[in-house]
């Protein structure tokens, strides 16, 4: 049967659902350049208003799998796992984690992203460390994998080029926000990518994505329905996201922050988290190993310097520094009640740490210290935030985004857990 880009857009446009022909023969249409961008426009539009079920999305994701190749991980001689975080601010847990669990005995092959807008990119922190590439052939990925049990790098071109044609057009289309496509989006280059099992970190707060506990459960469930129908052993952890993770927001910084927790040292919530997706991880691909024991050991720090020196990293080189600082004290004395996780990554981001546009670089040195967390008490004139610069004319902006951040307050102040809820089976 012969399918039109109109038919398609007017049986979803009308709420009707779409069938699988439907889905496969437009998802391959549009990536082939027979479907226009303006009629993907009002497809993906049509979606964001109608929605799409659970069989819907699972064709669509399989749809934008089809469109490329599949990494092949047959012949890796561990058992595989990777992590998916929909991103924070301060998230620097891949840094530590992937290193953490090839420790424990489960090769991760993790295919990370850039930064945009308030969020950080994986792959902006790790190029801080100077000589690493992100970008591996198929044949490379193997290799590291073998070497260090562990990679972290750019998805290869032919990896779901449906799902990278189509991020583009929602991010411009005021269509990002739809659950479906963005369930599919992620969990394309999730399958294609050919890992065993999967562990998401769905985070819900001011500086996530998703701002409302229930949207954020909404996407996790979409996510595992999702993974466990294509095979994947696949969980999710529901997160916050309200505060910064750790004490560093940018690049360099947050690279050293991994360090430390790599070293059994860091930040409590940092090490906190990294360990609960790490014991996930590891029972996902069946294996028994403590990851909090290995952590605290320091012995995951050899295994991230096996790793980057695999991928051209200098882990003896020294990371960017900013030129330039500025600091924002307490505004009276009490006890810290908020640290906006939404306006610190704002302010990192006019600073030069994070990009408006994917073309743009980042300055690796630039970032926000924070040093005092919610719950901590403060005194009056207490730095608070130091804001790291290269162009000391970035710092009103900054300050600006900054203006609502904090909120000292004279009562106690209960932390949220590092982990809200757990989904899958």
């Amino acid at each position: 049967m012969a399918h039109t880009a109109i038919d398609v857009i007017r049986t979803k446009r009308d709420g009707g659902r779409l069938t699988g022909p439907q889905i496969d023969w437009v998802v391959d249409a549009y990536t082939r350049g027979e479907v226009a961008e303006e009629q993907m426009s009002a497809l993906a539009m049509a979606i964001l208003l109608r929605g799409m079920d659970a069989d819907e999305t699972g064709r669509w994701t399989a749809a934008m799998v089809a469109s490329g190749n599949t990494l092949d991980l047959e012949g890796v001689r561990r058992p595989t796992a990777d992590k998916h975080s929909t991103g924070g601010v301060g998230d620097k847990i891949t840094l530590a984690l992937t290193p953490l669990v090839a420790t424990c005995g489960v090769a991760v092959p993790q295919l990370s992203g850039r930064g945009l807008g308030h969020t950080g990119g994986t792959l902006d922190k790790l190029e801080s460390i100077p000589g690493w590439r992100a970008g591996l052939s198929v044949g490379e990925i193997r290799e590291r994998l073998d070497e260090a049990g562990a990679v972290v790098c750019a998805a290869t071109e032919d990896l779901a080029p449906a799902d990278r044609k189509l991020y583009a057009l929602r991010d411009v289309t005021g269509t990002v926000e739809s659950v479906p496509l963005i369930a599919s989006s992620i969990m394309s280059k999730k399958v294609a990518e050919g890992a065993q099992s999967l562990v998401l970190d769905v985070k819900c707060g001011s500086g996530a994505f998703m701002t409302h506990v229930d949207r954020a459960r909404e996407l996790a469930e979409a996510l595992v329905s999702i993974g466990t129908a294509n095979g994947l052993n696949t969980s999710a952890l529901l997160t916050p996201m309200s505060t910064p993770l750790g004490r560093s927001v940018g690049n360099a910084v947050e690279v050293a922050e991994a360090i430390e927790v790599l070293r059994g040292e860091g930040p409590a919530d940092v090490v906190e988290l990294t360990v609960a997706l790490a014991r996930e991880m590891l029972a996902q691909a069946g294996v028994d190993a403590d990851p909090a024991r290995v952590l605290a050991s320091g012995r995951a720090y050899e295994t991230w310097c096996r790793m980057i020196t695999a991928q051209g990293g200098d882990v003896d080189a020294p990371l960017p520094r900013a030129a330039h600082t500025h600091t924002v004290v307490a505004p009276e004395s009490g006890v810290l009640a908020t640290l906006d996780a939404y306006a610190v990554g704002v302010a990192a981001w006019r600073l030069g740490a994070g990009r408006g546009r994917k073309e743009d670089p980042v300055r690796h040195g630039a970032g926000v210290l924070c040093h005092a967390k919610p719950g901590e008490r403060v005194e009056q004139g207490q730095p608070l935030l130091e804001l790291l610069a290269d162009d000391p004319a970035d710092f009103p902006q900054a300050l600006e985004a900054l203006s609502d951040a904090v909120e000292v307050s004279d009562v106690e102040v209960t932390s949220a857990p590092v982990v809200l809820e757990r989904i899958g089976a």
